[in-house]
């Protein structure tokens, strides 16, 4: 992925020094978690090894589709750990540089998409820790939980040592076709800012409360994940309007291997688990794929209604 022509955003909060940070990466599927008094964002996904595949604690969820219905109270973490140092607007490292780049150019896009159907665009902001860090009104944000999008907040979290586990753990990537791997996973995560917005992130979460099951609530979950996958699909499409030449060869084959390395299926098989598609949050392998393609080669919107969908 060629970035040097991106517009760097500023809207960036860079916790890595923050006192109380470092630990490994964790978790894989991407998403948002779930805010005090009820799922939020979905069942949370724990397998012991990776994390991420069937719901078993809803705190720790890190992706899925309901969102966070209230605001958290400030966690003891929050008071207990504070900055040594807080780095506000765009970070001049190698990883943060990229990142910054990125978030502009979705940034700019999505509001181009928005203001083609009268709509009025403001993106997300995003906060790079290591470690752990205050997730304000979605609680503690911990590297185990991956990279993950909080609703109330309208703010994307970012341990940056998840996107060396793709490529080591997950083998999603390798080579310099992890900085593509990268976009879009952060374009994923912008997809459920984009969802929130729009105000599905709020119908799906009703829909959910009066689900009545935890299996009609994962299906859910899995509609809101394929989705943001199409939509980080159409920011790839525009992009490439914008700069023909911003993708290189393999990018394409890079993000659909991780999407693929994280599909609940997947990370179910890898955990020893049988697979138990009820229990999927993210939806299996070749959905992901097949999402991610859809919002590629359509570049619209109304193209990733997965909830009309006949066939996910």
């Amino acid at each position: 992925m060629r970035y040097d022509d991106f517009r760097r955003s500023d809207n960036i909060d860079d916790r890595r020094d923050e006192e109380g940070g470092g630990g490994g990466g964790g978790g894989g599927g991407f998403g948002f978690p779930m805010g005090g008094g009820g799922l939020g964002i979905g069942t949370i996904i724990v397998l012991g090894l990776i994390g991420w595949a069937v719901g078993i604690d809803p705190r720790l969820l890190i992706g899925g589709a309901e969102i966070i219905s209230g605001a958290r109270e400030s966690s003891g973490y929050e008071q207990e750990h504070r900055p040594s140092e807080k780095k506000e607007g765009k970070p001049t490292d190698e990883m943060g540089d990229m990142i910054a780049g990125v978030l502009g150019e979705i940034d700019d896009r999505w509001t181009e998409i928005f203001k083609d159907s009268g709509l009025k665009y403001a993106g997300p902001r995003i906060v790079l820790f290591r470690g752990v860090t205050n997730g304000g009104r979605c609680g503690m944000a911990n590297a185990a939980m991956g990279p993950f999008y909080c609703p109330p907040d309208k703010q994307i979290y970012l341990d940056t040592s998840f996107f060396k586990q793709v490529e080591t753990r997950f083998r999603g990537c390798s080579g310099s076709a992890c900085k593509f791997t990268t976009a879009y996973i952060i374009a994923h995560e912008a997809g459920h800012h984009v969802q929130n917005l729009l105000g599905i992130l709020p119908r799906v979460t009703r829909m959910q409360e009066q689900s009545g099951s935890r299996a009609a609530s994962n299906a859910l979950q899995v509609k809101v994940e394929l989705q943001a996958d199409c939509l980080s699909g159409v920011w790839v499409n525009r992009e490439l309007k914008k700069r023909p030449n911003f993708l290189e060869d393999g990018d394409i084959d890079a993000a659909l291997k991780t999407a693929s390395a994280i599909g609940d299926d997947t990370l179910q098989r890898k955990a020893g688990r049988e697979v138990v598609p009820d229990s999927f949050t993210h939806g299996s392998a070749e959905q992901r794929k097949r999402w991610f393609m859809v919002g590629f080669q359509q570049g619209t919107v109304a193209a990733c209604n997965t909830f009309a969908a006949e066939r996910l």
